[in-house]
């Protein structure tokens, strides 16, 4: 990029992406279908990067989301707190093809947090005398048992906003902001793509749910889909 433009403002997805390699560690932020980063993980499926550990609270659907990445079988393990919906997921993960790592919602979200915050590990209730807590420390706290989660950061974290401003400051809309405000502090390199892409100054700086400090490179995505998991209606008349 020259150096008279916004060395922040990429101009799409594939630029964006820009610098990920195989092997790479990738926190995406989104939950089920929402809010997750559509268009960078377009790039990344177009981009034949493999090998990659990728964090998230779900693996998305087969046809759409980390489901893509699935399908064309670049990621190595997967870090999530939910894995249902995905008949790839569970196809390769019987058959030893991918590693996986099943984490607690609200332990996700911390260990999260807990990367962007520079906290290398916690104590937390969640999981004790489970399977989850095989192999991990446990000490106790006025008596109760708590086993010891560590951080989780990404060479790059991936996020998805309603706008953004060219210095990366976030605004998310409703419950599309889920994850996203964790992930985008957990990266080495944080990407944002926005659905509306504004000038410095234009948001309420009271409104902003990430400042810009955290993100690295933000584009203005497109073609964004309204997709629902998993579509139940009643019979007519009912």
């Amino acid at each position: 990029m020259s150096p008279q433009k916004n060395p922040k403002v990429y101009a799409n997805a594939k630029e964006g992406i820009a610098g990920v390699a195989d092997g790479m560690t990738m926190i995406l932020g989104g939950f089920g279908l929402c809010g997750i980063p559509e268009n960078a993980i377009l790039a990344l499926r177009d981009s034949g990067v493999k090998n990659l550990t990728c964090v998230s609270n779900n693996a998305g659907v087969d046809d759409w989301g980390l489901g893509l990445l699935l399908h064309t079988r670049q990621i190595k393990k997967m870090i999530s707190s939910y894995v249902g919906e995905n008949a790839t997921f569970e196809k390769q993960f019987l058959s030893k093809e991918l590693e996986v790592e099943l984490c607690p919602q609200g332990t996700l979200a911390e260990r999260i947090r807990a990367g962007g915050a520079g906290i290398p590990a916690f104590y937390t209730p969640t999981g004790v005398g489970t399977l989850v807590a095989e192999g991990k420390e446990t000490k106790s706290f006025e008596g109760r048992e708590y086993v010891l989660e560590k951080a989780i950061k990404g060479d790059f974290a991936f996020v998805k906003a309603w706008k953004g401003d060219k210095f990366g400051n976030l605004i998310f809309r409703k419950t599309s902001r889920n994850f996203n405000p964790m992930v985008a502090t957990a990266g080495k390199i944080t990407v944002a793509e926005v659905e509306e892409l504004v000038e410095i100054g234009e948001l309420d700086p009271d409104q902003i749910h990430v400042p810009g400090v955290y993100v690295q490179r933000i584009f203005q995505g497109f073609n964004y889909q309204k997709r629902i998991e998993q579509r139940t209606v009643r019979a007519g008349g009912q």
